[in-house]
C-alpha cells in the first residue's frame, strides 16, 4: 500500500521504503499507560488511556517527545494487541483511549477499534499535531469521538522553520474544519469528562507570542470561539534542537503567557490554561519503558 496519509503525500510502499515520517508498514509504539496531565475533562481523576505510538509527520525543533517522535523508539505490534492494549487501558479505570501521534498508523488503529469496540464503552481521542488531510480524517467517522489537535502557526516561514512543514497553516485549517464536523458539538457527561468534541492546543513557544495572538484571531475569524474548547499550553521548555535558535532556547515569561492569555479572554474563547509549573520536563513520560508492554 502506498502511504498518502498525510499532507506529506509521500506515496511509499511502507513494506519496502520509509517515508518523511519513517514509520514502518505496521504498528509502532512506546508507551501505553494512564496518563494524567492531559486536559481536565480528558485525564479525569483514574487518567487518559495513552498510546504514544512512535514517529511523526512534522520534526519540531522543540518537540518534548523527540525520542518516539525522531528518534523512532518503540516496539513494533500489530492490530490485535493493540486492540488488546486498549481493553486493558479500559479494565485499569482510563476516562478514554488516547491516541498521541496516530495517523500514520491509522489503518491499523481503525482495525483495532473493529476488534474492540463493542467492548471499549469509552471515547477515543485522535489527539495530533494538527498536520492532518481531511480524507484521512474521514475514515475515522464513527471511529473517534473526540479530537484533540495542535494549532501552531499561522506563518508560512515559522511552520517551515520550526516544524519543516511550510504548508502546516492550511492543512491545520482544513484538518479542524473536519474534525468540527466529524465531532459536532461538545458533549460532556455529569462526571464533567468529555464525550465527544474538539479541544484546539496551542503551544505558546518563547520570543513568538505576537505569532500565538495571530493564531487565536485567526481561530475566532475562521472558526468561531464556540464549538470547541481552547488550550493554551505554557509547557514549553528548551530540548531536542531549540538550542540551534536562540530566541525559543529559553522558557516562556509570564508577560508573554499573559499576553496571550487576555487574547483569548477577550476574543471570548473558552477552555484551559496550564499553570506555570508545567514548563518542566517532569510532565514528559519515560520512553524507556513501555508502560503495559508492547
Amino acid at each position: 500500500m502506498y502511504c498518502n496519509l498525510c499532507p506529506r503525500n509521500c506515496g511509499v510502499d511502507r513494506t519496502k521504503a520509509k517515508g518523511f515520517c519513517s514509520a514502518p508498514s505496521g504498528v509502532k509504539a512506546a508507551r501505553a499507560s494512564l496518563h494524567l496531565w492531559e486536559e481536565p475533562p480528558i485525564s479525569g481523576k483514574n487518567g487518559s488511556g495513552t498510546v504514544f505510538f512512535s514517529h511523526c509527520n512534522l520534526k519540531c525543533v522543540f518537540c518534548q517527545n523527540y525520542k518516539i517522535s525522531d528518534g523512532g523508539f518503540g516496539m513494533e505490534t500489530d492490530a490485535h494487541r493493540l486492540s488488546e492494549v486498549f481493553l486493558r487501558l479500559r479494565d485499569l479505570g482510563a476516562s478514554n483511549i488516547n491516541l498521541v501521534s496516530p495517523t500514520p498508523y491509522t489503518y491499523e488503529i481503525i482495525e483495532a477499534l473493529d476488534l474492540c469496540r463493542d467492548k471499549l464503552n469509552i471515547p477515543v481521542v485522535w489527539n495530533t499535531g494538527g498536520y492532518e488531510s481531511a480524507e484521512t480524517l474521514e475514515l475515522l467517522r464513527g471511529y473517534v469521538d473526540i479530537f484533540l489537535p495542535d494549532f501552531k502557526y499561522v506563518t508560512p516561514s515559522f511552520a517551515k522553520k520550526y516544524s519543516n512543514a511550510e504548508d502546516y497553516p492550511l492543512y491545520a485549517a482544513k484538518a479542524l474544519e473536519k474534525m468540527l464536523k466529524l465531532a459536532g458539538a461538545e458533549e460532556y457527561g455529569d462526571d464533567g469528562m468529555m464525550k465527544k468534541g474538539v479541544i484546539v492546543r496551542h503551544l505558546i513557544l518563547p520570543s513568538h507570542s505576537d505569532e500565538s495572538v495571530k493564531v487565536l484571531r485567526f481561530l475566532k475569524e475562521s472558526f468561531g470561539a464556540d464549538d470547541y474548547s481552547l488550550s493554551l499550553m505554557r509547557q514549553y521548555y528548551p530540548c531536542h534542537r531549540a538550542g540551534e535558535y536562540k530566541e525559543i532556547n529559553r522558557k516562556l515569561t509570564t508577560h508573554e503567557f499573559n499576553k496571550v492569555e487576555n487574547e483569548a479572554r477577550n476574543l471570548g474563547f473558552h477552555g484551559f490554561s496550564q499553570d506555570k509549573g508545567a514548563d518542566t520536563s517532569v510532565y514528559t513520560p519515560e520512553f524507556d519503558l513501555f508502560g503495559l508492554d508492547f
